[in-house]
C-alpha cells in the first residue's frame, strides 16, 4: 500500500495517473484546480490534461473553479502585481518566484489555457467515455442509436410516466398518483440496497 502524502500544489505531479481521494469538504476541487494551474503554468498544454470526476454537478463546479484559478494565477503573474505570500496561497507564491522572463512565460501559458479553455477535457467518467467513442467513429463499434446515460435518475420520470400510461391504457388498477409513483421510483434508484 502506498503511504498517504499531504497535498502540496507546488510539487510536480508524477507522470501517469494521479488519484486524489479525500472526504467531503476537504478541498478536492481546489486541489485539482491547483494541479491543473501548476501543470499549465509550467508549460503543459491544457488539452493534454484529463480531469475526470463522478457527477455532472461536480464536473460543472470543477470546470468553473479551474477557469477561475487559471485567471487568478494569470492575474497574480501580471507585471507589477504584488507578490503573493506563501501562507495565503502557496501555489501562486511558488509561480511568482523566478525571473521576470520565467513569470512572463508562465503567465503566457495560463492566458493561452484561458483562451483555449473549451479544449479542456473536464468530464464525468461517462462523459469522457462518450467523447472517446464518438472520436473513434465507426472504429468504436458502438451502436449509433445508443445513448449512454450518466445518471439513471434522469430516466426515472420517463420510465414512470411510460409505465403509468401503459397501466392506465391496459385498464389496470392504479394504486398511486403519478407524482407518488415517481417519488417511490426515485427513492428506489437512490437507495438500491433498500429495494
Amino acid at each position: 500500500m502506498t503511504a498517504m502524502v499531504e497535498f502540496d500544489p507546488t510539487t510536480p505531479v508524477a507522470e501517469g495517473v494521479t488519484v486524489l481521494e479525500a472526504s467531503a469538504g476537504t478541498g478536492k476541487t481546489h486541489a485539482v484546480a491547483s494541479l491543473v494551474v501548476a501543470e499549465v503554468a509550467e508549460g503543459r498544454p491544457l488539452d493534454e490534461l484529463l480531469v475526470v470526476t463522478f457527477t455532472r454537478k461536480a464536473t460543472g463546479e470543477l470546470r468553473e473553479r479551474v477557469w477561475q484559478r487559471l485567471a487568478q494565477a494569470a492575474e497574480a503573474l501580471a507585471p507589477g502585481a504584488p507578490p503573493v505570500e506563501t501562507g495565503l496561497d502557496p501555489l501562486l507564491a511558488h509561480l511568482g518566484r523566478g525571473t521576470e522572463d520565467e513569470r512572463a512565460v508562465r503567465r503566457r501559458n495560463l492566458r493561452v489555457a484561458l483562451s483555449d479553455f473549451d479544449a479542456a477535457t473536464i468530464a464525468t467518467t461517462h462523459g469522457f467515455c462518450q467523447q472517446v467513442l464518438a472520436g473513434l467513429g465507426v472504429a468504436g463499434d458502438a451502436e449509433r442509436d445508443v445513448e449512454l446515460v450518466e445518471d439513471v435518475r434522469d430516466l426515472v420520470d420517463d420510465a414512470v410516466r411510460d409505465l403509468y400510461v401503459r397501466r392506465v391504457l391496459a385498464g389496470d388498477e392504479i394504486h398511486f398518483e403519478p407524482g407518488t409513483a415517481a417519488a417511490i421510483a426515485r427513492a428506489v434508484v437512490e437507495h438500491p440496497d433498500c429495494a
